[in-house]
């Protein structure tokens, strides 16, 4: 991790995360009764519990509705969600506006161009290797690990790393 990184990471608040190709792989299944799924990872999942245990704040802004998404991000306890959103930026100046955060405080993890302008108004630009070309020129870190397979568990525990607190969140399971 070298030190301009880890300094934008220690600044963060707040992390947004887009949903299809960052939390999930991508792919929609769409059954022939139209009903949409999608399939989550657990350790994503528990890296987003660790990160608000450890004070940081979550956010969902995604483009798509789907009543899936919203069941996951209540059972994550995810404290702001914004759904069916065609200009993120928009939602994103929202939740400056909410939160009283600067954005230099906020990171955003997403993977596709309709998230570049959070994106480079971010503190810290996140995505995943198949992200959009456009979108891996401004990232700062772009994760080892893949959409929907870990990656968003890796940025979770990149930046409590950086924020000197992922140790003390993950000790209780250690006992």
């Amino acid at each position: 991790m070298n030190a301009s990184l880890k300094a934008r990471a220690q600044k963060i608040k707040l992390v947004i995360f887009d949903v299809d190709g960052v939390m999930t792989d991508g792919s929609l299944f769409i059954g022939d009764d139209g009903q949409e799924y999608k399939m989550f990872n657990t350790q994503d999942g528990l890296g987003m519990r660790l990160l608000k245990k450890s004070g940081i704040k979550l956010a969902i802004i995604t483009g798509r509705q789907s009543n899936s998404v919203l069941i996951r991000a209540e059972n994550l306890e995810v404290d702001y969600f914004y759904q069916g959103i065609s200009d993120k930026k928009e939602a994103f100046n929202d939740l400056i506006k909410k939160t009283g955060l600067k954005a230099e405080e906020c990171a955003f993890m997403g993977d596709d161009i309709v998230d570049l302008p959070p994106m480079m108004e971010s503190g810290l630009s996140i995505t995943v290797p198949a992200g959009h070309d456009e979108v891996k020129k401004i990232s700062h870190f772009v994760t080892q690990k893949i959409a929907g397979y870990g990656a968003v568990r890796e940025a979770c525990d990149f930046i409590m790393k950086a924020q000197g607190t992922y140790d003390s969140v993950i000790a209780p399971y250690f006992k």
